[in-house]
């Protein structure tokens, strides 16, 4: 291997795209994840029959989309993302299929650590005549913010190898030049120096996660 050979600037360009994919995706996933839970939560332990249906209705789409493998996910999307976006491979086709795959698998995360907050908190909030939405904001979210910067570092760190999966299919990133010149071109130095960088980058993003979780948990 030569390592000599290697275009840098295309190194550091896909760098740059799969930070730029990730912060959006990510973005993306929180907006819509992190609600989708917190309805998930609600309805699941409410009493009221419209409720439990809206759950199952929700549970199944989130359990269907979560288990869908997302190469043939982001295949079986693209004349969605085409629609939505105008396109389906680079930075910007890539995002809508890693949004629809993160956020449920992000929900579920919501839901579970929502499920670990003490149910006597809440209870004295409702005793004191706190709202549904007061609940939420007062006392579900800031009670479980340890467990769901953890949910978010966790989902984050999945996104990376979804980036690499997206590759396949000319999603932009330091996925899409492994397989370019990595793969289809035998040129393994940059397969190599692809993996280590993404090993580096998902690295930064758990020991950046695992702080604010610290951080949070003592206060």
């Amino acid at each position: 291997m030569d390592f000599s050979t290697v275009r840098w600037e295309e190194i550091g360009k896909a760098s740059i795209e799969t930070l730029q994919i990730l912060g959006a995706s990510g973005l993306f996933t929180i907006i819509i994840g992190l609600p989708l839970g917190v309805l998930l939560f609600m309805t699941a332990r409410s009493a009221s029959t419209q409720s439990r249906v809206v759950y199952s209705i929700l549970s199944l789409i989130v359990n269907i989309l979560r288990s869908v493998p997302f190469i043939i996910l982001i295949v079986a999307l693209i004349p969605f993302t085409r629609s939505l976006v105008g396109t389906a491979t680079g930075v910007l086709g890539v995002i809508p299929p890693l949004v629809i795959a993160a956020a449920p698998y992000f929900a579920r995360l919501v839901e579970t650590t929502l499920r670990e907050v003490d149910r006597g908190v809440i209870e004295a909030a409702q005793a004191m005549g706190a709202s549904t939405g007061q609940i939420v904001r007062r006392v579900l979210l800031p009670e479980a913010l340890p467990g769901l910067l953890a949910g978010i570092t966790i989902t984050i760190v999945t996104l990376v190898s979804y980036t690499a999966m997206a590759g396949m299919v000319g999603g932009g990133g330091l996925g899409t030049l492994a397989i370019n010149y990595g793969y289809f071109r035998y040129q393994n130095e940059i397969m190599i120096i692809s993996v280590v960088f993404m090993v580096i980058l998902v690295q930064i993003l758990q020991m950046a996660g695992d702080r604010l979780v610290t951080f949070f948990t003592r206060k």
